[in-house]
This record gives structure tokens, sequence and C-alpha cells, in this order.
């Protein structure tokens, strides 16, 4: 089972559908007990940083991502999810995030058109990611304002270019992240999906 984490601030229903698309049993959730029995979970989120992280507090469901990404099971943060994973927002102020990854997701800053949208291609920077199983590089739908970078290099697992360059997947240990969605991405989105569940161990439904 794949659990879906309903904080309020999701895609919940898209991701869902494509993790079933590719086979898999997913619950959309807010149960702790239920989030920390899954095989793999799945942090999504769309809008602002400071009101997703005020929405988990209120919840509790910060520890439970936290104990969660401890137990070693497969975590992916997706789109406001991936950055979340991070120690910390400029978004609205100063906000701190999970803490996962250490790092700080910034705003763009330039002469050029904000937000970030549409189709990038990836660059995988380390491709000995299990992520990229079988994939070549190709291009996915990004639509976001902020980006994330990260403390440590061998956390980018892969990058495009906005003007500079822009963290597109993350990575340590068993906790992912991706901040284009990928399953509004075309055949790659949902490969690189497909290969983050496969690291689930859970069985197909």
């Amino acid at each position: 089972m794949i659990a879906i984490i309903d904080y309020g601030m999701g895609n919940l229903h898209s991701v869902s559908k494509a993790v079933e698309r590719l086979g898999y049993a997913a619950v959309v959730t807010a149960d702790p007990q239920e989030i920390l029995a899954a095989d793999g979970a799945i942090l999504p989120g769309v809008g602002a940083f400071g009101d997703a992280m005020g929405n988990l507090r209120e919840t509790k469901l910060d520890e439970v991502v936290k104990q969660y990404a401890a137990s070693g099971k497969p975590l992916l943060g997706i789109c406001l999810g991936m950055q979340l994973l991070f120690s910390a927002s400029e978004e609205y102020g100063d906000n701190e995030g999970l803490d996962l990854l250490p790092g700080k997701v910034v705003r763009f800053q330039g002469d050029y058109k904000i937000p970030h949208m549409g189709w990038n291609k990836l660059s995988f920077e380390q491709e000995q990611s299990p992520l990229f199983t079988g994939l070549e590089e190709g291009h996915v739908y990004f639509v976001h304002s902020f980006h994330a970078k990260p403390e440590q290099g061998s956390d980018l697992l892969a990058t495009t270019d906005y003007y500079q360059q822009v963290t597109a997947i993350v990575g340590r240990e068993q906790v992912y992240g991706m901040q284009f969605h990928p399953e509004k991405s075309g055949e790659l989105g949902m490969q690189l999906l497909g290969n983050f569940l496969a690291l689930t161990g859970s069985s197909k439904a």
C-alpha cells in the first residue's frame, strides 16, 4: 500500500490515480498509523510553504513524516511537498521546514518570467540513482516561483535550466523529492514515479 499524505494542501486525486495507473494500491490518508504502516509514502503539495507547514504542525503530521523518513521506507515529496523536505523557505517570510534535507527554498530573482512554467529538460546529476534506472533524460512539466538550494551536492539528483541551474530532483537515502509533477509530466514523469514505487517493495494491486 502507498500512503498519500492528506494535510489539506495537495493534488491528492491526480497523484492517487497515477499510482493506481502504475498498478499499485493507494490510500489518501491523514491517519498516522495508516501512514506509518505503508510500504511507501508520498507528500504532495500545492500552495504556500508557510501554510503547508502550519497544516502539518496542526495535525501533527510533521512528526509523522519525520518518523516515516527515519524508518528507512521510501518517501517522495512532490512540488511543494519536495520543498517542505528542506530546512527552511523564504516564501512570505522565513519558515522552518521538515529539515529532512539541509538547504533553503528561495524565490527566483531576475528579469525573466516568474513563475517558471512549462516543459524543461532534466539533466541527471547522479546517474546511478535508482530513480533513473532504464531512463533517458527528457522533458517534464514545471510550475513554481520558488526553488530549492540543497546544501549538499550529493542530495542533488537532477537539475533543469531556467536562466540558472534549478533543482529538479533531490534524494538522500530513501527520501526523495521532485519539483515538477511527475503525474502531469508525460511518459518520463510516470516512469520516474514508477521507479520510486518500485523502491517501496509494495506488490502491485
